[in-house]
């Protein structure tokens, strides 16, 4: 097989924040239907704080949980303890990283496309990501989404990884 896509898929908030202990402080249903349609049929790695942090088992998807406590066990997870050894077990052509900043941070040297949700706000959180380095990732599509009923404005974004 040749090199899979490894894409991130991720929420950042204006000042960073991506998380806020295992919530994320907002709650955008247009994000939760696109990560749902771009992610559908395709491995999702993530942590294992991440996993915990779902509702439940995502349908249509295969969790790979990379973790280091090697006894730790998910209803329906397959657990893997390296960073190969998840993209081993992902065997697919598309991938998808979801999660947490860690493995996003284990990830990025390896990450083809980043689609990214930009929310135009500034909520407390104790979990951030620095911004994508422009010299290493291209914007190639952006569609922005205007603050409406309580909720902030948003823009989805794609970003590609500039060729060397």
């Amino acid at each position: 097989m040749n090199h899979p896509e490894i894409i991130f898929f991720l929420a950042i908030a204006d000042n960073g924040v991506i998380g806020d202990g295992d919530t994320i402080p907002w709650h955008l249903p247009e994000d939760q239907r696109r990560f749902k349609q771009m992610t559908m049929g395709k491995p999702m790695i993530m942590g294992r704080k991440t996993f915990d942090s779902l509702p439940g088992m995502l349908p249509g998807r295969r969790h790979i949980v990379l973790t280091r406590d090697e006894n730790w066990e998910g209803d329906g997870a397959e657990v893997a303890s390296s960073i190969a050894e998840a993209l081993k077990m992902a065997n697919a052509p598309h991938i998808a990283v979801i999660g947490g900043a860690e493995i996003y941070k284990a990830f990025l040297d390896k990450a083809d496309r980043i689609e990214l949700t930009e929310v135009h706000s500034e909520p407390a959180g104790d979990i951030k990501m620095p911004a994508f380095d422009a010299a290493i990732w291209e914007e190639t599509a952006r569609e922005d989404r205007e603050a409406k009923n309580g909720k902030p404005g948003y823009s989805f974004v794609t970003l590609k990884r500039r060729l060397p």
